[in-house]
């Protein structure tokens, strides 16, 4: 009944952390312990259904919780003190950095070429990839009233690719939604189930919620999928290699957070300066503190 409710709580702290973009809900699943459960249950369910399912319905239940709980709030937060959030979110992706890094360095050796390149090749990639994607959805109550089949295709496979960062310790799946644009319109979607809920009556909007969130609930279970086994045998088997390539993808992740205009939509003035730079120092402190423990 503890582990339960404590897979239950462990699952809604990894489904606040997926409206968040840059935190990684896989490095918050090894900071909570649970990380290659997850993997483990995922790739070997049917070899012990009973074993796997007692991990992975509460751990899912607390998830969709967490996700719907919070997307509210972030919207609220993204909406009127974008750069203290997102300077939040920051120095939580940078407070974790000195841990992967340590990863790599364990032993005493020293950073070898090919793990420079495996750092440098993930960071000018993202950061490519970054200037090459079209606007992020500036007004997401308006862009789902005009979604058509393209564009659900569109959220299917960005699904996927969020699927695959998913499972990536130090990625995060709502940061490749916010690279591809789509991650104001699906906070909104996630955060107008509770209008709906207040008005079931309301088909449009129904409709609506439907054509962003089921094609990219079915690219995501899909992408967790085929990519879970894969992530499974290169941390096995490639460790430094999985992590080199993790740190190039954190330092790419705060360039380009820093470079996101949601960051700047609810304008600066000294005062948000001034508390973005404490969030971003708590930002820092926490990820830090809590990587120092656990990872």
């Amino acid at each position: 009944m503890f582990k339960g409710i404590r897979n239950f709580l462990d699952g809604l702290a990894l489904g606040i952390t997926q409206v968040i973009p840059g935190v990684s809900g896989a490095t918050i699943a090894i900071i909570l312990g649970v990380y290659f459960e997850i993997i483990e249950a995922i790739n070997h369910f049917t070899k012990d259904p009973k074993k796997h399912l007692k991990l992975v319905f509460p751990l899912v239940l607390g998830l969709v919780c967490g996700i719907l709980l919070f997307s509210s709030i972030i919207n609220f937060l993204l909406a009127n003190y974008s750069f203290p959030t997102m300077l939040f979110i920051i120095g939580l992706v940078a407070g974790i950095i000195p841990h992967i890094y340590s990863k790599i360095k364990e032993g005493g050796r020293k950073f070898r070429a090919a793990e420079i390149l495996l750092v440098a090749i993930p960071f000018l990639i993202l950061l490519a990839v970054s200037g090459l994607r079209s606007a992020s959805i500036t007004d997401p109550a308006e862009a789902i009233n005009n979604i058509d089949l393209p564009f659900m295709i569109f959220i299917f496979f960005a699904g996927i690719l969020a699927a695959a960062a998913l499972v990536i310790p130090g990625f995060s799946g709502s940061f490749v939604l916010l690279l591809l644009g789509v991650y104001p319109l699906v906070i909104y979607s996630l955060s107008s189930i509770r209008l709906f809920l207040a008005d079931i009556t309301n088909i449009a909007l129904m409709i609506n919620i439907c054509k962003v969130l089921v094609p990219l609930a079915i690219g995501v279970i899909i992408g967790g999928l085929s990519m879970s086994a894969l992530i499974e045998k290169l941390l096995k088997n490639h460790t430094k290699t999985v992590y080199s390539i993790i740190l190039g993808l954190l330092f790419g992740s705060v360039l380009v957070l820093l470079r996101e205009p949601m960051v700047y939509r609810s304008g600066l003035s000294p005062p948000i300066i001034i508390a973005g730079i404490l969030s971003f120092s708590l930002g820092c402190i926490v990820s830090f503190s809590s990587g120092k423990k656990r990872l």
